[in-house]
Formats: structure tokens, C-alpha cells, sequence
């Protein structure tokens, strides 16, 4: 195998200036791709309730997209390593966008969850390749202050993008499908300013494969056994043979995944980056904090639409607390890490609050407080805000450049599985828990069946207000249950960040070269 045709270390370092002008296309990517996925998170209600979908068909349009995101993550990552990261940036905006306008013009849910999943194979992409450009640009030391304007881009679309939803959603002239074809004009400036200022070395090798089987293999067991959880004690028994041959399939091919891994030459997920301590913690971190990304925002906002009765505009402003928490804590952090260089208190403090704030939020019924409701989900965002890009950060640290877009993907990969199985498992409980509710509170007021024949439960308005009341009550006492459950594996990543060995961060770009490079002014190359 060929040596890198170029390295980081060859080559000029950048100033702050070329830095930020690099970050404008890079955050506009990033911002782009959050706000088209977080637009639909509140609209998302009202778009199944007009197709007529079940919970089980709500949960798996957003399944959907983080199980490709999933998959894809190592691949986009591993060809970063190998291939212009500026062009895979590119394309992998473009695959999003193109996902987002198929999406636009489905007809039915089933339609709705395949364009997703296509739709998912972009965000892979942008997930991983964000962080591994700004990583192939900014050391550790110094990428703590940066990630405060990264986390400050992820609270502003994911306060925007509800914002911009409900307002698209209730406006009669516009109707949920303009929540898809939004992301296409700011896809377009995303693209231009993108090829202006990103400029990175290409590391090129000869002879090299992607490993494809292993990534097949490791999307076709998850699959498997998510369609399990969401089928499970609904469509067949938990002791039954559909049970252990989703199981055991699943686990047949996430084993066959591991062992495939091990032996090619380029792994997706290089189980000798995987092996190392910090990883390893890390990647248990991520599993929590993936969790509270996406089953805080997806399930959050149907709370307080069929919880509590409220318009998709007003939900996106009551997402507010948990978005300012997210910017404040990224920020206030990430500027405190450059300047201590010291990573691991901080993600300690994050997963604690985490924790807190899930714990709080097991409190809800239909009822709460919304002052209540609101300090918690401040709490959850301040603990994902410390914990999410720090955890990216503390395993980049640790490997050298050639090795940082496995690294990268690597986590980006555990951290949207952690938010698929959460997204997948907490909407099982919940439609479980509302059917159980519904069938008690029908039985209580002398009806024999549900809603009216043929209209999904989530269609509220066309449902009789006696009805409507008992769905508002199911959803709003339920949705308490599944962030108890939230708390629980949150406490994991507590564990992982305080079993996280102390370290400083470097303050160069790759492993092995002189501060000097990052640090002075830029150095010419020789």
C-alpha cells in the first residue's frame, strides 16, 4: 500500500481568519442538514395525522433516517480518509436535499419512511464529514473554542428549524410538504459558499477498499433487530419464534460484522481505534447522549401537540429552553476547555446534568407545569451541550490525522445508533403505553373500540372531543414513562465520562508535529 500523497503537516497551517472563512461553508452545511431534520420534528405530528399513520409508522419515519445515517456514518468516513473531504461534503449535502424533495411529494406514510432513509444516507455524510474537515484543520487544543460556534449553529437549527415548521405547518398556503422543500435555495448557498472557502488536502492511496460487507452487515443486524422492538408484544409474543429469529439474526450478523471486521485491511470501524480506552468510553457516552439528541426532540414535540393540545408553532417555542442550553453550554465550554485544555470535567459535568434533566422530565403527565417542563428540558440541553462535540473531541485527540476521519465517523456512528435504538425503543414503549391507556379509558367510559374506523388516533381533529381528550391524556401521562427510561441509560454515560482517563488536549493538528505550526504565525511550506 501506497504512502498519503499529502499530509496536514506538509502543508501551511491556516490563520483564524482562513479558519472561519473554511467554517462559514462548513456550519452553513451543517445547518442546513439539522434544520431541514429538525423542521419536520414538529411538523411531524400533523404530517402523519394527514396520512392517516399509527405511532408504530411515526417512530419509523424518523428510524428510518438515523438507521442509513447510521450505516452510512463509517463509510463517508473512511472515504474522507482517502478521498477529497471538500467533494464528499458535497455530495453528501446534495444526497440530503434530493431525499428531502422525494419526501415532499409522498402520498403515504410508507412512501413518507423510504424517502427518509435516503434522505438519512446524506445526513450520514454531513454527521461525519463536518468533523473531520474541521478536525483536518483545527488541533484539539484549539478546536474547543471553534466548537462553541458549531454548537452554537446546532441550537440555532434546532430552535429555528421547530420554529420554521409549525409557522410553515399552520400556514394555510404553504401545508407541511414546504417543510421538506425548504432545505433546497439554502442547500444551493450551502453548496457555493462551500467550494469558495473550504480548502483541504487530499490524502490519496492506492490499492484501497471500502469494506462494504462489514457496513452491509452491521445496517442488516440493527435493522433487524429494531424491526423486532417495534413489533414486539403487539404483533407476536415476546417467547415466540418471530422473537428468536429477529434476535438471533440479528445478532448472527452483528457477530459476522465483528468477525469481518477484524480481518479486512480497512475496516468502517477499526476495531484497533474501537479497543483503545478513551474510544471505548466515548462510544458509551455517545450511546446516552444519542439518546437524548433525538428521542428529546422527536418525542418532546409531540408531547406538547397531542399531550397538551398545542399548535405546531407554539411546540417549536416551547423547545426554546432546551435549545438555549444547548448554545449557552456549548459555547461557555467549549471556550473553557481551549483555555484549560483539560476535556474530560466537562464531560463528566454534562452527562451528570443529563441525567438530571431526563429525571425531571419522568415527572410529566398532561398536567405539568410548563415552567416545569421547561427548566428540565434546559437541564437536558446544557448536558448535551457539554457532552455531545466533546466526546467527538476526546477521541480525536487521541489518533493521528490519517486515522481521523475512522475516528470521527466511528463515534458519529455510535452516537446516531445510540439515537435509533433510543428513537426506536422509547416510541414502542410510548405506543404501548397510550394503547394501554386508550383501551382502559374506553373500557371506563363504556365503549367497546377506539376512534372512529380508519382514522388514526394522531389525526385529532377528526376524532369526537371525548376522544381527543382521552388521546391528549394517553400521550401526555405516557411520555413521562419513556424519559425515565432515558435517565436510566443516561447514568451509563455518567459512568463512561468519570472511567474516561484525564488528559490534555494537543495542540497540534496531527500527532508528532511542532506546536509551532498551529500556534505562530503561518509557517511556509517547505
Amino acid at each position: 500500500m501506497s504512502a498519503p500523497t499529502t499530509t496536514r503537516a506538509d502543508q501551511t497551517a491556516m490563520t483564524h481568519r482562513e479558519i472561519m472563512e473554511a467554517l462559514s461553508g462548513l456550519l452553513l452545511v451543517l445547518f442546513v442538514a439539522m434544520a431541514s431534520s429538525t423542521i419536520v420534528s414538529t411538523a411531524l405530528p400533523k404530517i402523519i395525522g394527514d396520512l392517516n399513520g399509527s405511532q408504530t409508522q411515526y417512530t419509523w419515519v424518523v428510524t428510518a433516517t438515523l438507521l442509513t445515517a447510521t450505516a452510512s456514518t463509517p463509510i463517508w468516513g473512511k472515504l474522507s480518509d482517502l478521498y477529497s473531504k471538500k467533494m464528499l461534503v458535497q455530495i453528501s449535502i446534495v444526497v440530503f436535499v434530493l431525499g428531502s424533495l422525494i419526501a415532499g411529494f409522498t402520498q403515504n406514510t410508507e412512501q413518507l419512511i423510504a424517502a427518509r432513509a435516503f434522505q438519512g444516507l446524506g445526513m450520514g455524510g454531513v454527521q461525519a464529514l463536518v468533523q473531520v474537515a474541521i478536525a483536518a484543520m483545527i488541533p484539539p487544543r484549539e478546536r474547543g473554542r471553534y466548537n462553541g460556534y458549531l454548537g452554537g449553529v446546532m441550537a440555532l437549527a434546532t430552535v429555528g428549524g421547530p420554529l420554521l415548521g409549525g409557522l410553515i405547518v399552520d400556514t394555510d398556503a404553504l401545508g407541511w410538504r414546504w417543510c421538506f422543500f425548504i432545505g433546497a435555495p439554502l442547500a444551493v448557498i450551502a453548496l457555493v459558499v462551500l467550494q469558495k472557502t473550504l480548502h483541504l488536502p487530499v490524502m490519496r492511496r492506492d490499492n484501497v477498499k471500502i469494506d462494504y460487507l462489514g457496513a452491509s452487515l452491521i445496517a442488516a443486524g440493527v435493522s433487524v433487530i429494531l424491526v423486532w422492538v417495534s413489533f414486539v408484544d403487539s404483533t407476536f409474543a415476546w417467547m415466540s419464534w418471530e422473537t428468536f429469529a429477529m434476535v438471533g439474526g440479528g445478532l448472527v450478523l452483528l457477530a459476522l460484522a465483528v468477525w469481518v471486521e477484524s480481518r479486512v485491511s480497512e475496516p468502517v470501524v477499526p476495531l484497533q481505534i474501537v479497543r483503545q480506552r478513551t474510544t471505548a468510553l466515548a462510544i458509551i457516552g455517545s450511546l446516552a447522549v444519542g439518546m437524548a439528541m433525538f428521542g428529546g426532540s422527536v418525542f418532546l414535540g409531540q408531547y406538547f401537540q397531542i399531550g397538551r393540545g398545542y399548535s405546531p408553532t407554539q411546540a417549536g417555542l416551547l423547545m426554546i429552553p432546551m435549545m438555549i442550553g444547548i448554545l449557552i453550554s456549548s459555547t461557555i465550554a467549549g471556550r473553557m476547555i481551549t483555555k484549560s485544555g483539560l476535556i474530560k470535567p466537562y464531560i463528566v459535568a454534562g452527562t451528570i446534568t443529563l441525567v438530571v434533566g431526563f429525571a425531571g422530565l419522568s415527572m410529566l403527565d398532561h398536567d405539568t407545569s410548563l415552567w416545569y417542563v421547561g427548566a428540565s428540558m434546559a437541564l437536558v440541553g446544557i448536558g448535551v451541550g457539554m457532552s455531545m462535540q466533546n466526546l467527538v473531541l476526546a477521541v480525536q485527540n487521541t489518533v493521528s490525522l490519517k486515522d481521523i476521519g475512522a475516528a470521527s465517523s466511528t463515534i458519529a456512528f455510535f452516537r446516531s445508533l445510540g439515537g435509533t435504538i433510543g428513537v426506536s425503543v422509547l416510541g414502542a414503549v410510548l405506543a404501548r403505553r397510550v394503547s394501554e391507556s386508550m383501551t382502559e379509558q374506553l373500557a371506563a367510559a363504556g365503549a367497546s373500540g377506539g376512534s372512529s374506523e380508519g382514522v388514526s388516533v394522531l389525526n385529532l381533529s377528526s376524532l369526537p372531543e371525548a376522544v381527543q381528550h382521552m388521546v391528549r391524556a394517553a400521550y401526555g401521562d405516557a411520555t413521562g414513562h419513556i424519559f425515565l427510561i432515558s435517565a436510566a441509560v443516561a447514568v451509563i454515560g455518567v459512568i463512561a465520562a468519570i472511567a474516561m482517563k484525564p488528559a490534555k488536549l494537543r495542540s497540534t493538528v496531527d500527532i508528532g508535529t511542532p506546536p509551532v505550526a498551529v500556534e505562530k504565525e503561518p509557517v511556509l511550506a517547505k
